[in-house]
C-alpha cells in the first residue's frame, strides 16, 4: 500500500538517539490507520548513525535512508527529504525526540479538514534565557519585515499536503527557510500549539552561528528591509549634513558669530560618512552574493546514496 504520510527526519550524529526514536515511531505509528513512510536524511554524520539505520528493521512503517555527500545544513537536508518523499502529505521532525510524534496525527487531521498547511508552534519547553530572547526577536522581526502572518511564537515545523509539497519541490531555494517559503505561498494554513520535550541525549546542533545565519537568510530572502533601512539612514544623515552645512553658511554670510572648524569635527564627519558607506556596501554585497550564488546553479544538496527499506512482517 502506498504511504499516505511521509515523515522527514534530518539527522547529524544522532546515533545515541536513534534506537529510542525508532522504537517510539514503531509504537506510535502502529496506532495510525494510514500507511506512513519515514525518510531519514543523514546530513554528513561522522558517527554510526547511518550504519545503525541500515541494520534496523522497521515493522510499522517503510523507510528511506537518504545520505547526503556532506553536511549541507538542516534546511537543505529537509528539502532533500521532501524531494524523496513518496506520500502526498509531508511533515518533518527532529531526531532528538523533542517534538511529540502526535504531531503526525494532529497535522493529518487538519489536512483532512481542508487546510493545506499546518504550522506547529512550540507551546512550552525549558530553554536558556538567550535562546528565548533570540526566538522572540526572530519572530518579531519576521512578522514585521518579512511574513505578516508568521505566528507570534514562531514555527518549529510544518505539515502540508501535496499542493504545497509540489510547489516546494519545484522551487528549491538556497540560503532560505523552508518554513518561510511555504508560508509565503499563501495557501490556507492552521496553527497548532504543541507541548515540546527537553532533549534527553546528545548536544543540539542548533548553534548560535546557525541561528544568526537563519535570521540573516530569512530577512534577506523574504524582505527588502535591509536595503530600505540603509537608504533611510543614508537619507537622514544626508539631510542632517545638509542642514548643518546650510546653518554654517548662514552664520558665516551674515556674520552672526565666528565659525571655528577643526580637524576633530572633520574626522568625525568622515568616520560617520565612511561608516554609512561601508554598511551600505555590505548590505548590497550580501544581495549581490546571493544573486551570484543563485546564478551559479549549484546544488542545494547532493545525494550520496538512497536505501529503501520496506516494512518487515517479522517480529
Amino acid at each position: 500500500m502506498d504511504p499516505e504520510i511521509s515523515v522527514v527526519i534530518p539527522l547529524l550524529n544522532e546515533e545515541e538517539n536513534l534506537p529510542e526514536l525508532i522504537q517510539s515511531l514503531e509504537t506510535y505509528l502502529q496506532t495510525l490507520s494510514v500507511p506512513v513512510e519515514v525518510v531519514f536524511v543523514d546530513d554528513g554524520s561522522t558517527d554510526g548513525s547511518v550504519a545503525l539505520l541500515e541494520r534496523s528493521t522497521f515493522h510499522n512503517f517503510s523507510a528511506k535512508i537518504v545520505k547526503l555527500s556532506r553536511n549541507f545544513g538542516s534546511h537543505p537536508a529537509v528539502r532533500a527529504g521532501f524531494r524523496h518523499a513518496s506520500a502526498p502529505n509531508c511533515v518533518w521532525l527532529g531526531a532528538d525526540l523533542q517534538e511529540p510524534l502526535e504531531i503526525i496525527g494532529l497535522g493529518y487531521e487538519q489536512i483532512q479538514a481542508g487546510y493545506d498547511l499546518v504550522c506547529i508552534q512550540k507551546k512550552t519547553v525549558r530553554v536558556s534565557r538567550s535562546e528565548e530572547l533570540f526566538s522572540h526577536l526572530y519572530s518579531k522581526l519576521i512578522r514585521r519585515y518579512a511574513i505578516r502572518g508568521y505566528p507570534p511564537l514562531g514555527v518549529n515545523t510544518v505539515f502540508f499536503n501535496e499542493k504545497v509539497k509540489n510547489e516546494l519541490n519545484a522551487h528549491i531555494e538556497s540560503n532560505s527557510s523552508v518554513v518561510l517559503q511555504v508560508l509565503n505561498f499563501g495557501f490556507r494554513s492552521k496553527v497548532l500549539d504543541v507541548e515540546y520535550r527537553e532533549r534527553k541525549r546528545g548536544k543540539s546542533k542548533w548553534s548560535f552561528g546557525a541561528k544568526i545565519k537563519l535570521l540573516i537568510d530569512s530577512i534577506v530572502a523574504f524582505s527588502f528591509f535591509p536595503i530600505r533601512l540603509v537608504s533611510t539612514v543614508g537619507f537622514l544623515f544626508a539631510l542632517v549634513g545638509g542642514l548643518m552645512a546650510l546653518y554654517l553658511i548662514i552664520i558665516k554670510v551674515f556674520n552672526i558669530r565666528e565659525v571655528t572648524l577643526g580637524w576633530p569635527s572633520l574626522i568625525s564627519l568622515l568616520m560617520v560618512g565612511f561608516g554609512l558607506t561601508n554598511i551600505a556596501l555590505g548590505v548590497i554585497a550580501e544581495y549581490l552574493w546571493r544573486t551570484l550564488d543563485a546564478s551559479r546553479g549549484r546544488a542545494v544538496f547532493i545525494i550520496d546514496s538512497v536505501i529503501e527499506k520496506t516494512k518487515s512482517e517479522q517480529r
